[in-house]
């Protein structure tokens, strides 16, 4: 889009390509979907805890592989909302411009004529109290007119500013959504492939897999919606309603980069429960361990977040007694487990109450 030109007139005219081109972009932003990609085999473990030990690293690869995508997305999101208010701000700068620019074509006509000048005043006036009544009219007319005419060299600016602004923000939104969509890409080529190694299982293989491996046999070793040990009970309203909508969610199936209702990765339960306390925490886990404050062990209430990994790269919902509500992995469900279950714990945060 070609840049306003340089003018001692204060004016800019429209460019409606501005608009059209944030258009196309939203509209663009809009579409991004999982599309499906050939899947792609891998040679097969030899025995169950081979198995077991392989695909559990490998998951957790793809859950390091979703994270990312999933703050990328996040971005985008971001950038639409910057490149939608951009266009808005843009239009109503215009809409001023245009205003504006009848003001000066008025104040043209009338110098044109004739009828806001001293001399005019002179030769019509009939006495000197008349002719001097006139002048200090004018003069207040004149000071308006210097007014409107300075509103309309900001007008200029501003109009000129919001379309510099709004072609940023386009071209900021067009690379990310290229990332995104590149992310988009390689993590659908990881499911595929890790889909199809986990489709070559035995069934032995399968439950070993689902269970974690030899090294963790304390897991549950199937797809069930496990009770808490007792009843949860949180410090505040915002956690409680986090809790109990975490826990209302058990039996349905993880699935990468998901945020619900029908099925979710680890951050996007978490996320999905605060937002129904009307909490907003960010969409993947390696930010929400940035929000809220941090506790012990010790201090650890139902609601608050609990972080695995190095990077941080999975998370859960503490409920009390030692357990979490959480979306495991792959082929898994929601459900609760220990809070050891997923090995070290990197960092905890209470986040509301």
């Amino acid at each position: 889009m070609a840049t306003p030109p340089r003018s001692s007139r204060p004016t800019v005219a429209p460019s409606v390509a501005v608009v059209r081109k944030v258009s196309l972009v939203l509209a663009g932003l809009a579409a991004i979907v999982l599309s499906p990609m050939p899947a792609q085999a891998t040679p097969q473990p030899a025995t169950a805890g081979d198995v077991a030990t392989v695909m559990a690293a490998r998951a957790h690869d793809m859950e390091k592989v979703t994270e990312s995508f999933n703050a990328a997305r996040d971005q985008l999101n971001t950038q639409q909302t910057a490149a939608k208010a951009a266009q808005a701000a843009y239009e109503q700068a215009q809409v001023a411009l245009a205003t504006a620019r009848k003001q000066v074509r008025g104040i043209a006509r009338s110098a044109y004529t004739g009828n806001g000048n001293t001399f005019a005043a002179l030769l019509t006036s009939q006495s000197a109290s008349e002719f001097v009544d006139r002048v200090s009219t004018l003069q207040k007319i004149a000071g308006r007119q210097n007014a409107v005419l300075d509103q309309v060299t900001s007008v200029s600016t501003t109009a000129a500013q919001a379309e510099v602004t709004a072609q940023k923000a386009v071209a900021e939104a067009k690379a990310t959504f290229d990332g995104v969509a590149a992310k988009q890409a390689a993590l659908q080529k990881e499911i595929n492939a890790y889909q199809a190694d986990f489709d070559r299982l035995t069934a032995q293989e399968k439950q070993a897999t689902l269970a974690g491996g030899t090294d963790h046999a304390s897991r549950s070793d199937s797809r069930t919606a496990t009770a808490p040990a007792g009843p949860v009970v949180a410090s505040s309203q915002a956690a409680q309603i986090a809790v109990d909508t975490a826990l209302a969610q058990r039996g349905k199936p993880y699935v990468w980069a998901a945020t619900g209702p029908n099925a979710f990765d680890c951050s996007g339960l978490t996320q999905f429960a605060y937002a129904a306390a009307g909490v907003r925490i960010p969409r993947v886990a390696d930010a929400q361990a940035t929000v809220g404050v941090p506790v012990s062990r010790s201090q650890l209430q139902p609601g608050d977040l609990i972080f695995f990994y190095s990077p941080i790269s999975h998370v859960g919902i503490y409920i009390g007694n030692g357990q979490m509500v959480h979306a495991p992995t792959f082929g898994d469900v929601v459900k609760v487990a220990g809070i050891d279950n997923m090995g070290a714990i990197t960092a905890m945060r209470h986040i509301a109450g």
